[in-house]
């Protein structure tokens, strides 16, 4: 076979970057390799803009070359990366292959400073770049500062999308009859939108944990050892620490005030869990779905020209939920992986965790996708009410459970019993019922009241509790 290049999606190792890499496109900025890049380039340049500010630290930097130190992260452009991938790999510049990423965005900080006009005298900065850190300073921050926008302007607003579908199907069929299942037995009949608006504020409260996460992500910048070290070496009357809470939370993160060299990352694992909890509850939806469908509750609007089965013509097979499922099940192992590995470290510092914490993005398409798999799935169900509506006229023993409470209510000690006697393991008509109200010692309003008694009907307070989700 012609070997593709390995620009093509064709060749792409993971489905990821190939198959359905137009859909998980979005999360680029924040999974790739190059946003990790840039938004070190972010930290090392802020570190250095916020140095400069100390008085205790000999920086002067004019406003120009403030703002050129910026422009090294908000104008950064692919050029920008392949030049700190090839510091890394190869050298450039004069510079030997660092064999180290974190170094790299450092000599690349020095070059650009040597590029830009309005920087005079750049080699003066050279010290002070990186001054006193690790790379893990470098890196725990920059991860969050990848992972939070990555949650909040991709996958929640994703998941947004879908919460409103669900409730709008809840707003829409919150009085169309359906028979409910427990056990996978016939029970008590629900309403298709009801069920829906279950999976709507389920869907809503895990949206919610998970935006809290993402507002607790929380960053460390301590040192070798997280004792401040180095810096306090270096100027021991600086407080270092109200200078790391500041820097820290300037970048919209909460600040680790303990670690040792490396972030505890319990932040981290909140998001992963909490990102499990959403996941888990669109697995039991798609799942559902799947069944609705099965059974020919729902059926499906066709796309022209779409192929359901290879071999038999007339299926519409429910790809999208199943899609979904897989996804977010591939998901939610990754999930459950990154969040019990990364919590761990061997005394003050391993290295394996930095290795592991690269599969994040790999998490997140995957979430992605199953977003929008589970939300294209919704889009084309439409609920056949012939089907519903024919099963439960089949099915009159439901409006046992409304028969024996309404003859408790009028005392009788017998009800539950009564009604067993007459359903249970038996195939009963909506006739037998009411042959047995006819025969009951009760008050004429009390039998007028069971014989209204319908399969369709009995649907409790379903349509308003339809109708009452997405309020919030």
């Amino acid at each position: 076979m012609t070997e593709l290049p390995r620009s093509d999606p064709l060749a792409a190792v993971s489905p990821l970057d190939g198959r359905y890499a137009r859909r998980t496109a979005p999360l680029s900025p924040y999974a790739s390799e190059s946003g990790l890049m840039q938004a070190r380039v972010q930290v090392e340049a802020d570190y250095l803009l916020a140095l400069a500010d100390l008085d205790a630290v000999p920086i002067e930097l004019s406003e120009a070359e403030s703002t050129a130190l910026q422009a090294t992260y908000d104008e950064f452009d692919a050029d920008d990366a392949r030049l700190i991938k090839a510091l890394e790999v190869d050298g450039s510049h004069g510079y030997s292959a660092t064999n180290h990423d974190v170094k790299a965005v450092e000599y690349f900080l020095r070059i650009k400073l040597d590029e830009a006009d309005a920087v005079d005298d750049a080699e003066r900065l050279y010290p002070w770049i990186h001054f006193g850190l690790t790379s893990e300073d470098v890196n725990n921050l920059a991860h969050r500062l990848l992972v939070k926008p990555a949650v909040e302007t991709v996958l929640i607003p994703a998941l947004q999308a879908l919460r409103d579908e669900l409730v709008a199907l809840a707003h829409e069929h919150g009085d169309l009859s359906m028979l409910a299942r427990t056990h996978g037995q016939p029970a008590t009949p629900t309403t298709f939108g009801k069920e829906m608006a279950v999976y709507a504020s389920r869907l809503g409260k895990a949206i919610g944990r998970l935006q809290a996460t993402a507002d607790d992500l929380s960053g460390k910048l301590a040192g070798a050892s997280g004792t401040y070290a180095a810096h306090h070496a270096a100027y021991p009357d600086v407080d270092w620490q109200a200078f790391s809470r500041s820097f820290v939370t300037d970048l919209g993160l909460d600040h680790t005030e303990i670690a040792t060299q490396v972030n505890p990352c319990d932040d981290l694992a909140a998001v992963f869990d909490a990102l499990r909890g959403v996941n888990n509850v669109l697995i039991d939806m798609d799942r559902d779905m799947w069944l609705y469908i099965s059974d020919r509750y729902l059926g499906q609007q066709t796309v022209e020209g779409e192929t359901g089965s290879s071999t038999m013509p007339h299926k519409v097979n429910p790809i999208d939920f199943e899609n979904s499922e897989g996804n977010l099940s591939k998901a939610n192992s990754d999930l459950t992986f990154l969040g019990d590995y990364i919590t761990t470290s061997r005394l003050q510092r391993d290295l394996s965790d930095s290795t592991v914490k690269r599969n994040i993005g790999a998490a997140f398409g995957h979430c992605l996708i199953g977003y929008k798999k589970a939300a294209a799935g919704l889009d084309k169900i439409v609920p056949n009410e012939q089907v519903m509506t024919e099963e439960l006229e089949a099915t009159p023993e439901i409006i046992g459970e409304a028969v024996q409470t309404i003859l408790r209510r009028e005392g009788d000690t017998d009800a539950y019993e009564r009604v067993k006697d007459l359903t249970r393991g038996k195939q009963v008509t909506i006739q037998d019922f009411y042959d047995l109200f006819e025969s009951l010692d009760v008050d004429e309003p009390v039998r007028e009241e069971l014989l209204a008694l319908t399969p369709t009907g009995y649907t409790g307070v379903a349509d308003r509790l339809a109708d009452g989700v997405g309020d919030d």
